[in-house]
């Protein structure tokens, strides 16, 4: 398992000391939430996830129970459009050429050899 398929139980958002919004992502909601107080944060909305998810299933399971409004709709929606952008840049294009034509490896043969094979044959 790579980096990027890291599994996490908690996510969600989260405005720093600094005013900018984040997608938070954890495996121990408490241990969080502290940390991120710790730090200044506020406007703290972590969930816990119905089972262990990449960090793309994380945002598109936010999306989909409805945070999407206002500075963490918009952190969420920029963060899945960034995983969305890495995860299609893994996948491999695949174009379908036409195969070569086989060269045939049988030799031509006229007629007059056709002709001089059946004249020596025996009868």
């Amino acid at each position: 398992m790579s980096a990027t398929e890291k599994l996490f139980t908690v996510a969600g958002t989260a405005k720093n000391a600094d005013g900018t919004v984040k997608a938070r992502f954890a495996n121990d909601l408490v241990a969080r939430i502290k940390i991120l107080n710790k730090a200044g944060c506020t406007d703290i909305n972590l969930v816990e996830l119905p089972r262990a998810m990449t960090k793309l299933e994380c945002l598109q399971y936010l999306t989909e129970q409805g945070i999407t409004e206002g500075d963490a709709g918009f952190a969420v929606a920029n963060k899945l459009a960034e995983k969305t952008k890495l995860a299609k840049k893994g996948e491999v294009k695949v174009k379908a050429t036409k195969a070569p034509a086989k060269k045939s490896t049988k030799k031509a043969v006229s007629a007059e050899d056709i002709l001089a094979a059946v004249e020596d044959a025996p009868l």
